[in-house]
This record gives structure tokens, C-alpha cells and sequence, in this order.
């Protein structure tokens, strides 16, 4: 059973939750600490007060985004959605730094937790299907990062790949076309000078 699901996990690869900090059930304990004595006091009927910490035990339970090698699962308060990284067109910023994920036909999909603090962790596990804009990790460390060091096999085609077999020999000149392609990218790689 233990070599089961260890070949599982490793199948897995990374894993990523994004959710709400577990001290948020202390805020919700200390506010039915508070409405215990209205809702069992003196004046009949208040006991409907509790449906406010239910709900927000609920939500605190429920609201995140989890990533893995193989997609995105969503989960918000009454749904789950599931989506793969083949589904996905690129990721979009919204106001105070929400991502949203945008879909093939254009639709965004609000990805709950996630900020734009963790676009180099979403690359991460997505294995390089989803870029880093903020220029923390480069192309080589998301491959290097790998356990597997399968990087064909998630499908994403770089301009290395394209430029021929040699181009991918060196790490050097793959990171600087990628980096010349890719302007978003060169001011965070131009920060890091010993990079």
C-alpha cells in the first residue's frame, strides 16, 4: 500500500495550495464566543446569529486553489471546478493583484487566494506551462527545479526548441533568447546581474 501511493505522489509531481490562513478559525471561534450570549440570552428566537460563524467556517474551509503538474482545482464556496493547463490561454491581473485564469474562448475564471506574488510558484508546478512574468525564475530554474527532468513532455514550445537540437545544449544561450523574446521577462532577469 505505501508503494502505491508513494509512485502516486511522485506521479503528482508538485503541489501548490493556495487558502485561507488556518488562524482565521480562531477569528470564527472568538465570534461565536460573542454571539453566544445574544443568541441563548434572554430574548427568544436569536439562535439563527450561529448561520454567521457556520458560514464562515464554511468558507474558510472550502475557499482555495490548489496546482499541480496536471491543472488548476478551484474551489469556492457552493462549487468546484477543475481546470487543465491545456484549457488555459494565460493568466490575467485584475485590481489589487488578483489573478484570474483565462480560459481558451476568452472566459476569466477568478482563481481564489492566488496573488501575483505567486506567479513564480504557479510556474513551478505547472513546469513551465505558465511563465513567470515577475522574472524570479528563469527558464532553467523551473527546469533544473524538476524531478524528473522531463521538459518535452509538457508541451510547451520554447524558441529554443524551435532554433534546433544544439540550442538547448548550453543553459546560457537558451536563457538569453528566452529572455530577448520575452521582454516582460528581461527587466527581472537584468536585476539579478549574477544570474
Amino acid at each position: 500500500m505505501d508503494g502505491k501511493e508513494q509512485d502516486q505522489s511522485v506521479d503528482e509531481g508538485r503541489k501548490a495550495v493556495f487558502k485561507i490562513p488556518s488562524t482565521a478559525y480562531l477569528a470564527i471561534g472568538l465570534l461565536t464566543v460573542c454571539v453566544t450570549p445574544i443568541a441563548l440570552g434572554e430574548i427568544g428566537g436569536l439562535q439563527w446569529l450561529y448561520v454567521f460563524p457556520i458560514a464562515l467556517f464554511v468558507f474558510v474551509a472550502r475557499w482555495r486553489t490548489v496546482a499541480t503538474k496536471r491543472g488548476l482545482a478551484v474551489r469556492t464556496m457552493f462549487g468546484q471546478r477543475d481546470l487543465p493547463w491545456s484549457a488555459l490561454k494565460g493568466l490575467a491581473i485584475t485590481g489589487k493583484s488578483r489573478v484570474r485564469a483565462v480560459l481558451q474562448d476568452d472566459t476569466q475564471i477568478a482563481l481564489p487566494t492566488v496573488r501575483t506574488r505567486h506567479l513564480p510558484v504557479l510556474a513551478l508546478v505547472s513546469e513551465g506551462v505558465v511563465k513567470d512574468p515577475s522574472g524570479v525564475l528563469g527558464d532553467d530554474d523551473v527546469k533544473t527545479g524538476k524531478a524528473d527532468g522531463a521538459g518535452a513532455e509538457t508541451g510547451v514550445t520554447t524558441p529554443e526548441a524551435k532554433a534546433g537540437p544544439d540550442a538547448g545544449a548550453t543553459p546560457e544561450p537558451a536563457s538569453k533568447t528566452a529572455a530577448e523574446t520575452a521582454p516582460a521577462e528581461t527587466a527581472g532577469s537584468e536585476a539579478k546581474p549574477g544570474e
